[in-house]
C-alpha cells in the first residue's frame, strides 16, 4: 500500500505580487543629507520643497521622521497619480520614500513612482519631482540621530534594534 503524500501548504502570494514588477531603480539619499534638507528649511523662507513618505503600515511603530506623510506600501501603487499631483501643486521637488530599513517597501514604491513618472512623460506631462529611497530607513535614522527630528519617538522600541 502506497503512503498517502504530504502535501505543501499552499504559499500565498505577496501584495506586491498584485502589482507590475518595477522596471526603475531610485536613487538613494543619506540620513545626513535629509537632515540637511531640515536645517535649510529653518534657515531659508521658501516653502519646503522635499517630502518624506513613510511606506510602513502594521510595523509603524515608535516615531516616524517630521513632517512624513503615511502611505502604507501595499496600498501606494494606485496613489501615484495623486501623490504627483499634490506634489506638483504644492511645489514638493524631492520626494523621499522609507520603510523599516528601505531593503523593501521603500526602494519598491520609490521605484515604481520613478516609473510612473517616465510613463507619463511620453504622453508630454512634464514635472520636477524627483524620487529618492532613505539609505537604511528608519532605522538608519535612529541610528543616526536618535529621537531628533522625529514625531511619537519612543525610545524604548528602538532599544531591539541596537
Amino acid at each position: 500500500m502506497a503512503e498517502p503524500q504530504l502535501q505543501e501548504p499552499k504559499k500565498e502570494p505577496e501584495w506586491w505580487e498584485a502589482f507590475p514588477a518595477p522596471k526603475s531603480k531610485a536613487k538613494e539619499i543619506t540620513a545626513d543629507e535629509v537632515m540637511k534638507m531640515f536645517d535649510d528649511m529653518d534657515l531659508k523662507p521658501e516653502p519646503r520643497e522635499f517630502l518624506l513618505v513613510d511606506v510602513r503600515r502594521t510595523d509603524w511603530e515608535g516615531g516616524t521622521i517630521k513632517t512624513s506623510l503615511n502611505l502604507p506600501a501595499q496600498s501606494f501603487y494606485q496613489a501615484r497619480k495623486t501623490l504627483l499631483d499634490l506634489c506638483d501643486r504644492a511645489g514638493i521637488k524631492q520626494v523621499i520614500f522609507y520603510c523599516g530599513s528601505s531593503n523593501g517597501r521603500g526602494p519598491r514604491c520609490a521605484n515604481w513612482m520613478q516609473d510612473y513618472i517616465l510613463d507619463i512623460t511620453k504622453f508630454g506631462r512634464r514635472t520636477a519631482l524627483k524620487v529618492f529611497v532613505l539609505k537604511g530607513g528608519i532605522k538608519g535614522w535612529v541610528r543616526d540621530f536618535e529621537g531628533s527630528m522625529m514625531e511619537g519617538f519612543v525610545e524604548e522600541y528602538w532599544e531591539q534594534f541596537k
